[in-house]
C-alpha cells in the first residue's frame, strides 16, 4: 500500500471550487475504480502557518496502480482534469510514503472507505515530520518504542494524540532521511494546553522522551491540519 501525500498552494478564491473538485470529482472517480482511494482532505488551520493550504492523502493499491493513475493524470482521461486543477492552486507538492513496519495502518481496506461526501463533525489532526542525524531506522524505532508503545499504553481519555499512521518517503519519492507522524488530537483541551505552556522541566530530563528524542533528531517540524465536514477520514 502506497500513500500519495500532497501539500496544494490553493489561490484563495479558488478555495471553493478547489475543495469541490476533489470533493465531487476526484473521491468519486476514484470509487469508480480499485486502485485508489482519497483518505483525508485537510485544511491546514488558519493562523498556524501559510492560508489556503490544504493536504490530502490517497491509498494507492501498489506500484502498478499508482502507475495506472499517473498514466490517466498525465496523459489519459484525467490530462484535462488535473490541467483544471492546476489553475486554481499555485503550487503542490507531493510525496509517495510508505508505512513503517509498526504502523497502526498498513492496509486499507477500500470498500469501507466512503466515496460520497459523509457528514462528520471536523477533527484535528498534528502531522510531525522528523529529519534525523541519526539513521532513519534508528529513528523510527525509537519512535516506536520510546513513543508509540508508552502511548498506547495509556487509555485514550487521558491522552492528547492517538498515532493513526507513521510513514516514510518511498525510494526515490522524496527526501531521504525523513519520516511522518499522523496523529489524532483526541482532546482538545489538551492542545491548547500543550500550545499555551512551556514543556515542564521534568518532562525533559534523561529518560523522558523531549530529552531522548535528541539523541536522534533536533530538527522537525508540526502541522496543525483540521479535516473537512466531508474527509473521507
Amino acid at each position: 500500500m502506497l500513500f500519495v501525500h500532497e501539500v496544494h498552494e490553493v489561490r484563495g478564491r479558488a478555495e471553493d471550487d478547489f475543495e469541490a473538485a476533489i470533493r465531487d470529482e476526484w473521491m468519486p472517480m476514484l470509487g469508480k475504480e480499485d486502485d485508489a482511494r482519497l483518505l483525508w482532505y485537510l485544511h491546514w488551520v488558519h493562523g498556524t502557518g501559510p492560508a489556503y493550504n490544504v493536504v490530502t492523502v490517497t491509498a494507492v493499491r501498489d506500484g502498478a496502480a499508482w502507475h495506472r493513475l499517473a498514466e490517466r493524470l498525465q496523459k489519459g482521461d484525467l490530462r484535462d482534469w488535473q490541467t483544471q486543477l492546476d489553475a486554481m492552486r499555485h503550487a503542490v507538492t507531493s510525496n509517495i510514503m510508505l508505512p513503517v513496519p509498526w504502523s497502526p495502518l498498513q492496509d486499507v481496506d477500500f470498500a469501507s472507505v466512503p466515496t460520497t461526501p459523509q457528514d462528520h463533525e471536523p477533527v484535528v489532526y498534528m502531522e510531525d515530520t522528523g529529519w534525523p542525524h541519526a539513521s532513519l531506522i534508528d529513528y523510527t524505532t525509537f519512535w516506536e518504542t520510546g513513543y508509540f508503545t508508552p502511548m498506547e499504553a495509556r487509555p485514550k481519555d487521558s491522552r492528547l494524540l492517538d498515532i493513526e499512521l507513521c510513514f516514510q518517503p518511498a525510494y526515490g519519492a522524496g527526501r531521504r532521511k525523513e519520516a511522518v507522524l499522523w496523529q489524532k488530537v483526541l482532546d482538545n483541551n489538551l492542545l491548547m494546553t500543550l500550545i499555551t505552556k512551556d514543556t515542564p522541566a521534568e518532562l525533559k530530563q534523561p529518560g523522558m522522551f523531549m530529552h531522548d528524542a535528541l539523541a536522534y533528531r533536533d530538527t522537525w517540524r508540526s502541522r496543525l491540519l483540521r479535516t473537512a465536514r466531508w474527509s473521507p477520514r
